[in-house]
């Protein structure tokens, strides 16, 4: 509704749509990997990606930077003037800005690019401190607002958490220097307008609307794009397929069916929820179901990292999420996932319920890159298209 209001006072549009080229970088994994650190932070540091999904007493939701272990698309942006350039994760699965400043001395933050807003004429210091919790660590923001430039989109006035402190591992070792929330408001800080509302309210939007195209076969001079504004019919084929949002809070749809090949399992009976999130690589899979779909699909017993054979790919099933009275299928090219000769299953687990007891699946980067996806704030739904493969 928040969303809503803002949409309808949005009289004078912006020319075009808004296009920020993704990046493939290496993910956090793969950093942590070749220093030889990741098994020991895996060790330490038990996590569940559902936890992104909890909040704290500050109404903050608890996020856990596992989530991002796997990411590896990512964007530009810029804050201040002169303008100051950061590499951010654009993540519909959290709603603030943040990005490491020169407050912070971690090492953590001095191997990222680093917001100096002694160095920005536009920058107003609000001083409000806030601690973004992480399963491992705590992450401490001060409040500031700047000028933020996409592109050719300049929003002013933006409040964004610079970083005072940030634990050296793992955000050491993330490709990216910030991120940049686009859920609901209501996961944002309390009491200051997120990007994504000031987008309207400044009326830099062409429609209430953005998009994401995950490319196929990502590098890092084009990973695939995200769209503000509206979509690009060039980057899918066919229809796009709607489901309403059921809580505004995450971009967060119902799943009626799941079905492993030609057998439509009883895992949803009851309902199942699905978040759709940018910032999260894999398909996450309630706990309750990992065991029968890892046999389902073939991965053998007491396998460590779920991996299947390669040669056996073409034999293996197609997975398919029922919403909304459209069958959404993700074959075995798709979920299964290469590491030079090693093959393996890109899913994780979660422990999460959702409210109603539903089982929750997290919608990640696997599943977005077989599908177009569109956010419609207006009219509070998610769209699907499948994606054209010639990128």
């Amino acid at each position: 509704m928040k969303w809503l209001i803002l949409a309808l006072i949005c009289l004078q549009l912006s020319e075009g749509l808004v296009r920020v080229r993704l990046r493939k970088g290496k993910s956090m994994r793969e950093l942590m990997k070749d220093k030889g650190v990741l098994e020991d932070f895996l060790k330490q540091h038990k996590h569940d990606r559902g936890r992104k999904y909890h909040f704290n007493e500050y109404n903050i939701a608890h996020e856990s930077i596992a989530n991002y272990l796997d990411s590896f698309y990512f964007g530009e942006i810029t804050i201040g003037t002169p303008p100051q350039t950061f590499l951010v994760l654009f993540d519909t699965g959290s709603s603030n800005l943040w990005v490491p400043s020169t407050y912070c001395q971690t090492q953590a933050c001095s191997n990222h690019a680093r917001f100096n807003p002694t160095q920005s004429s536009t920058y107003s210091a609000i001083g409000n401190n806030y601690t973004l919790p992480y399963g491992f660590g705590e992450v401490d923001v001060t409040l500031g607002s700047d000028t933020v430039t996409i592109q050719n989109v300049v929003v002013t006035n933006q409040v964004f958490g610079l970083t005072g402190y940030e634990p050296t591992s793992p955000f050491y070792y993330t490709y990216f220097d910030g991120i940049l929330g686009m859920a609901y408001p209501d996961l944002a800080i309390p009491g200051y307008y997120s990007l994504m509302q000031n987008l309207l309210r400044q009326d830099q939007l062409t429609q209430p609307i953005f998009s994401f195209y995950f490319s196929r076969k990502p590098t890092y001079y084009y990973g695939g794009e995200v769209i503000l504004g509206g979509v690009d019919s060039q980057l899918y084929s066919g229809e796009i397929m709607w489901a309403p949002v059921i809580q505004e809070v995450y971009w967060k749809i119902a799943i009626e069916e799941f079905s492993i090949g030609q057998t439509t399992t009883s895992w949803c009976s009851q309902g199942c929820q699905g978040i759709v999130d940018t910032g999260t690589f894999q398909l996450t899979v309630p706990e309750q179901y990992i065991g029968e779909l890892l046999q389902a699909v073939g991965v053998p017993e007491n396998s460590d990292y779920w991996e299947v054979d390669c040669n056996n790919i073409q034999n293996m099933p197609i997975l398919t999420f029922s919403v909304n009275g459209n069958q959404l299928s993700l074959p075995p090219t798709v979920y299964v996932l290469k590491d030079q000769d090693i093959c393996y299953i890109g899913v994780e687990t979660t422990y999460v319920n959702s409210q109603n007891g539903q089982p929750i699946w997290i919608l990640g980067n696997v599943f977005l890159r077989q599908y177009y996806s569109v956010f419609d704030i207006a009219n509070n739904r998610v769209g699907f298209a499948l994606s054209t493969s010639t990128n």
